[in-house]
């Protein structure tokens, strides 16, 4: 292991994205951190992801950065740190509620949702795409499946994208943010799991998810909590982020939006390729839960194993390094592999699918002015981006 390159994860303005990761990608398929190993090419990510001497490795994610209070346990006991057969019950119970057919019967109230923000930008010719349709839409969305008014996404939305504090490098300085957040989600989440117990015409993801539960002998009401804490945390960041991103990949490649005008079909690969070359999720993590060689590497028991998204997504064995959404690819990792594949990945496609065709219907041209964002590292997005735009007549 004293052999592989080395990347400083703690280093000011570190990016996943850099010329230092690429340079380190192009001498091993992994580098050393202070967080343990880096992985970097996307043969190697593929065969660790369904790896079974790894476990899940963000659990551990509150302990080696100090974190205290309700967010960490909250995420060490998630269903996101779980295994083995808690883990299969658990998310059984996702998985079944977030069926496919219940995001497909959502998409009615996602499209108006779009129109909703999208009709008062026509009147305009700038806007900070972040503010003005990325986050309402994304809160918007949540408040779709949690069986709520369009009105209460800043609230539940604000508290979501704090969570996503917890996960990056700054994460404690951020704490009591978090920790407020998570307190009010949880009561939120006991609000919504009462409603579904008095209200048997309540079908909302909570509410259906509740009954799941109910009926599963799991006797310990907090999971449930934290089921549907963990579910309002996945339903907002990943959208808001990952549009904000795609938006700069179109503003860069403009006539990528032309052929998506062109072909709206083209959305869902386009939300792939952008998961790829700007992913919002920068890692998926994983810890050895015994010691073995892999690609000449000793790993210890306990070493926690980074997949980073983009190296390994944008590796040249199985990428151009060129956003072209029409471009047929091999899978990313940017929504994680394996039995801990992100549960929501299918809402997230099919939500920011209908952002991106409502978008590209309505505006014909654009140019991003003025651009600010998070950490590329744990989960990021852009904070602003202001634009200028041409409508469609």
């Amino acid at each position: 292991m004293e052999n592989l390159p080395f990347l400083d994860f703690t280093a000011a303005g570190f990016s996943t994205r850099s010329a230092e990761v690429k340079e380190a990608r192009s001498q091993s398929w992994a580098a050393r951190t202070p967080y343990g190993l880096a992985v970097l090419r996307h043969r190697e990510a593929g065969q660790l992801l369904r790896d079974r001497r790894l476990r899940q490795g963000s659990y551990h994610w509150p302990i080696r950065m100090g974190l205290e209070g309700s967010f960490a346990r909250f995420w060490t006991n998630s269903v996101i740190s779980q295994e083995g057969e808690r883990h299969k019950i658990w998310r059984r119970l996702l998985t079944d509620s977030l069926s496919e057919d219940f995001v497909v019967g959502l998409i009615p109230k996602f499209e108006a949702a779009a129109k909703k923000l999208i009709t008062p930008l026509q009147t305009k010719s700038e806007m900070d795409f972040m503010a003005d349709f990325s986050m309402p839409f994304a809160g918007m969305v949540n408040c779709a499946l949690l069986g709520l008014p369009d009105e209460d996404w800043p609230e539940v939305s604000g508290h979501a994208s704090n969570l996503g504090l917890a996960m990056g490098l700054e994460c404690k300085s951020n704490e009591p943010i978090f920790n407020a957040s998570c307190d009010a989600l949880t009561e939120l989440s006991a609000e919504l799991a009462g409603r579904a117990r008095t209200d048997p015409n309540d079908q909302s993801y909570p509410a259906l998810l509740t009954r799941a539960f109910d009926k599963s002998g799991l006797a310990d009401e907090q999971i449930l909590m934290d089921l549907i804490v963990i579910s309002i945390f996945g339903g907002v960041d990943t959208t808001k982020g990952q549009l904000g991103f795609l938006m700069t990949l179109f503003d860069q490649h403009p006539s990528e939006w032309k052929k998506l005008q062109d072909n709206p079909r083209l959305a869902d690969q386009a939300i792939n390729e952008a998961v790829r070359m700007r992913p919002t999720t920068t890692w998926a993590t994983r810890e050895a839960v015994e010691d073995f060689t892999f690609g000449n590497v000793a790993i210890a028991k306990g070493t926690t194993i980074h997949v980073l998204a983009h190296a390994t997504g944008t590796d040249k064995a199985v990428h151009d390094g060129v956003f072209d959404i029409s471009a047929k690819r091999r899978i990313h990792f940017g929504f994680g592999g394996g039995a801990h594949h992100c549960i929501g990945h299918f809402l997230a496609r099919t939500d920011m699918a209908v952002a991106l065709k409502s978008l590209a219907r309505a505006i014909t041209s654009f140019n991003i002015t003025n651009a600010s964002f998070h950490p590329d590292s744990g989960n990021t997005s852009p904070i602003i981006l202001q634009m200028n735009y041409v409508c469609a007549d």
